[in-house]
């Protein structure tokens, strides 16, 4: 299999992580699954145990990145060492905890699209093709509301904070359970 069509998955997601790479396995990609960002080094650098001995040590032209990763690092650090390990690969960052924010810093760190879920196979596979950007987009009138901007100050602070919810909190002067009801509230499933 050429290395064009090699996927790297790094979700911490099990279940979600086999559906999405059997998907993507059916429309012609070798996939490699991995749960945090050393297992995706292991892969990617030929040390892992993870996946197959045949992409094992491959470098993909493909990962998505899931946002929010269980462990110390998050998905925005995986994709400055995909980056980093090779500037070419098309990384998409997927996540049920979209912002504004978190979404130009995934693109600052090497990320060609960013995702909010839920998303489909057909949504990160347009994704990788639309890596080039558009500047003929349709912009549109609609100011941002009180709730919008609030949303958004929340998502910096968490992502600032790597997802520490108690020190968000703290962070933005408001009881730890207040956080954690708005967060219910708006969470993309």
């Amino acid at each position: 299999m050429e290395t064009e069509r090699l996927l790297l998955i790094i979700e911490d997601d099990a279940a979600f992580a086999r559906t999405l790479g059997r998907s993507f396995e059916r429309r012609g990609y070798a996939v490699m699954l991995a749960t945090s960002l050393d297992s995706a080094l292991a892969l990617v650098e030929g040390d892992g145990h993870e996946g197959n001995e045949e992409t094992s040590g491959r470098t993909p032209g493909y990962a998505v990145v899931d946002l929010k990763l269980n462990g110390e690092a998050s998905g925005l650090a995986c994709v400055r060492a995909l980056h980093a390990h090779d500037p070419d690969m098309l990384i998409v960052v997927l996540t049920g905890f979209a912002s504004i924010a978190t979404a130009v810093e995934a693109i600052k760190l090497g990320a060609c699209y960013y995702l909010a879920k839920p998303s489909n196979t057909d949504d990160i596979e347009a994704a990788f093709g639309r890596a080039a950007g558009n500047a003929e987009v349709e912009l549109t009138n609609r100011s941002s509301s009180i709730k919008t901007l609030e949303w958004e100050r929340i998502h910096e602070t968490l992502a600032q904070t790597g997802f520490n919810i108690s020190e968000t909190a703290r962070r933005l002067g408001m009881h730890r359970r207040t956080l954690a009801r708005k967060l219910e509230k708006q969470q993309v499933k």
